[in-house]
């Protein structure tokens, strides 16, 4: 049973609002203002679980944590998908006028661009989390500084919104992984999507091949995503989310490509939460 969650960010962030969405029950939560800092947490068993968020609909993959589920040997055990509304907001008081320099996570920043070029009198600074700014500002009283964050974040912190749903495209999702030690417990009967990482053979046709295998198999490729691996230049490991209708056609593909391919990994089994 999951009753300790690590989650990058403090109360009042995105990570926040998953591990309140996410579980069925009420659970306690680590704040890590690093994703490092959540990993570490996991592994030396502070908590039970941890939430990572992967990509968003906008700004793209987090390549990095895909490298950290990767490298630690974690197990994706579950998705959330989360409809992210970015508000900009300051102390009470306070408007846009006044704001000169706005702090947030690059991610909240790259998905905010369009609106801040409208006001180009505010400097935008680079920062660890969208929350904990909210809760800087409030604690030191900063005037002058805005944060991007969520509107939990503006009423547990106790900021006026200056401007709501900010982003530059307004239909704006992250997916964010629930991360265990071990293999999801969920019953195969239920599990309907796979995340896996294969190296392929360095050598024309590999990888195609690999995708064809899939295909045979009725695997439905959902997303790949390459990293370059560090120890043998211009050689990639590919991550690959799959959907399937039945557990024994992906079982199947599993068998052919831990043939096939290199260095072969299953990440995580789990039900997909976008069906």
């Amino acid at each position: 049973m999951i009753n300790t969650v690590a989650i990058q960010g403090v109360k009042g962030s995105f990570h926040h609002i998953v591990s309140e969405q996410f579980f069925e029950n009420p659970v306690a939560i680590i704040e890590c203002l690093t994703f490092d800092r959540v990993v570490d947490a996991l592994i030396t068993k502070e908590c039970d679980a941890a939430i990572m968020a992967l990509e968003n609909s906008i700004a793209g993959s987090i390549i990095p944590n895909y490298a950290l589920i990767d490298d630690y040997g974690l197990h994706v055990v579950g998705e959330h998908y989360l409809d992210i509304q970015h508000n900009l907001m300051a102390l009470k008081g306070q408007k846009i006028g006044d704001i000169k320099e706005v702090y947030s996570h690059p991610m909240a920043l790259l998905q905010c661009k369009a609106f801040f070029k409208q006001h180009p009198h505010i400097k935008l600074v680079e920062d660890k989390d969208t929350a904990e700014v909210a809760q800087r500002i409030q604690e030191k009283q900063l005037e002058g500084i805005g944060a991007i964050a969520s509107v939990l974040a503006a009423e547990i912190f106790e900021l006026d919104i200056l401007a709501k749903s900010i982003q530059t495209i307004k239909n704006n999702e992250t997916r964010f992984a629930i991360v265990k030690r071990t293999n999801s417990e969920v019953a195969k009967a239920d599990i309907n999507k796979a995340s896996l990482k294969f190296t392929a053979n360095h050598k024309r046709g590999s990888l195609a091949t690999i995708l064809n295998v899939m295909s045979d198999c009725k695997l439905n490729l959902t997303k790949i995503q390459s990293l370059p691996i560090a120890e043998t230049p211009w050689k990639y490991a590919f991550f690959v989310d799959v959907t399937f209708e039945s557990y024994a056609d992906f079982d199947k593909a599993k068998s052919i490509i831990n043939i096939m391919a290199e260095d072969f990994k299953v990440l995580g089994e789990y039900k997909n939460a976008k069906l």
